[in-house]
């Protein structure tokens, strides 16, 4: 729905995937990333004459998993297409693709917006071979081509019309992208383009049946650009709407630095690209054999998980969300609960001192220095009253940066925690004797004054005295007990 009560948007998506397989989709050359120009082509994925291509088995079944993965139907035949189309960075003239009968249609996701679940059809997911790079950064009034990405294997999901509003795009792009990342078929990397999204966009008065005329948004390599991509758009048509202006079938840009959309051509018609079957590739028939070999390599699912991670480990829905949304993570923390650790602790520290220290090192949870058997080991000298909660924040951090174990860090720096009340008693003393007006206004009823008095106990024990122990020697010793 947009901003105004009048008019409701009406959002698809068509997001390309790059699959991480080694080689392209018709040949065997590198899909590498960030490789010299044109240094990774051949006369397949260049166009030279007479070369001809080969099917990627991996290509296919990383489609087939995903649409399986995202409740698709898989088609017992499918065959490619040319799609003729002229520009630079598309050495054959045309672009192998699918058009009449794709590998996977009719399936859904389903996103969590707004307190509620909302479920977002898929029209289809094809397999197609990318295009080239066009350069046209500096000097000259000429552009260059990079032929590297010529070939590269994509999946293009299509959703049904289903989105409201820029939120649901936004959450259903994190969705698909952590579907992909699970089941291991796309690295997910929007910056790098493995991950891109074209958005069309209509209007129409709240209620109508019939659809507006729908624009088409590139240029967002971002979940963030996506959403506000959208968010201008709607409003740009129901303003010209409201103006008397009459919105044109277009593609436009989103520019990002201005904040707006521009024009950039009219928007093409399927015929426009004359597809026609591909000649020099045999139509597909996966066997159900091996459609079902694909189905049970499929890991268990994010939303699976989520609900497991709450029914099973008592984890509050905020928990087991974030711990669930990238299936690295969501694994680290099963280690540590296989281990031995207590769920909902394990889930504090992953989510507070690892991601901080993770978040600051700009690294993933696969690149932890911290493995799950060293906060298994923090967490079990806490339960046996070994260290402090607040030393063990200052031992996590040494842990993380020195890779040393817990219990050697708790050595050498003399880190143990003092449970002897007999010992504490005479620290507690001298903090009640330094503090009288406090301690007066404690006696008279202000017992919220207790925890002024833990900390400066604390304090002069540098963090190592029990709490537990601290608590009822002060109890006693303030009451005159």
């Amino acid at each position: 729905m947009s901003a105004n009560d009048t008019y409701e948007a009406v959002i698809g998506l068509e997001v390309h995937a790059q699959l991480l397989t080694d080689s392209k989709i018709f040949c065997g050359c590198s899909t590498k990333f960030g490789l010299p120009p044109n240094s990774q082509t051949c006369p397949v994925c260049t166009g030279m004459p007479g070369s001809l291509p080969v099917l990627n088995r991996k290509a296919l079944q990383f489609t087939i998993k995903t649409g399986l993965a995202m409740n698709c139907s898989i088609a017992g035949f499918s065959r490619f297409a040319r799609k003729n189309y002229f520009y630079p960075d598309l050495p054959k003239g045309y672009q192998i693709s699918q058009y009449e009968l794709p590998v996977c249609e009719h399936g859904y996701v389903e996103i969590s917006v707004g307190g509620g679940t909302r479920r977002i059809g898929l029209t289809r997911i094809h397999l197609e071979e990318d295009a080239g790079k066009n350069i046209h950064e500096g000097a000259g009034t000429y552009s260059l081509v990079d032929l590297n990405r010529a070939g590269v294997p994509l999946m293009e999901i299509v959703s049904e019309p289903d989105m409201k509003s820029p939120e649901e795009a936004g959450a259903y792009m994190r969705k698909l992208r952590t579907i992909l990342r699970y089941i291991g078929v796309c690295d997910g990397n929007m910056e790098q383009g493995s991950l891109r999204c074209d958005a069309n966009v209509s209007v129409r008065p709240v209620g109508a049946v019939a659809l507006g005329t729908k624009v088409e948004l590139k240029n967002m390599n971002s979940f963030k650009f996506v959403e506000k991509a959208l968010e201008y758009e709607i409003k740009r048509q129901v303003n010209a709407i409201k103006s008397g202006e009459k919105i044109i079938q277009e593609t436009r840009l989103w520019d990002s630095a201005a904040g707006v959309t521009q024009s950039m051509r009219t928007k093409e018609e399927a015929h426009d690209y004359r597809y026609f079957p591909e000649p020099d590739l045999v139509p597909f028939m996966p066997a159900e054999t091996w459609i079902e070999e694909i189905r049970a390599s499929i890991p268990e699912l994010p939303d699976a998980r989520r609900e497991r991670f709450a029914s099973a480990y008592g984890l509050p829905e905020y928990d087991a969300d974030l711990l669930t949304s990238e299936r690295p993570l969501a694994d680290w923390f099963e280690e540590c609960v296989r281990k031995g650790a207590q769920p909902k602790a394990a889930s504090n520290w992953i989510m507070g001192e690892l991601m901080r220290l993770l978040n600051e090192d700009g690294i993933s949870i696969e690149g932890s220095p911290l493995v799950p058997a060293g906060l298994v080991e923090l967490l079990s000298l806490i339960d046996a009253g070994t260290i402090s909660g607040k030393i063990a924040k200052t031992v996590f951090e040494e842990m993380y940066r020195s890779k040393k174990s817990a219990a050697l860090i708790v050595k050498e720096k003399g880190l143990l925690q003092i449970s002897d009340a007999s010992e504490l008693s005479a620290v507690v003393d001298q903090v009640i004797a330094s503090n009288p007006n406090e301690a007066g206004r404690f006696r008279d009823g202000e017992v919220k004054l207790l925890g002024f008095f833990v900390g400066q106990v604390m304090k002069a024990t540098k963090g190592k005295a029990n709490p537990g122990v601290i608590n009822d020697l002060l109890k006693k010793k303030l009451s005159g007990k």
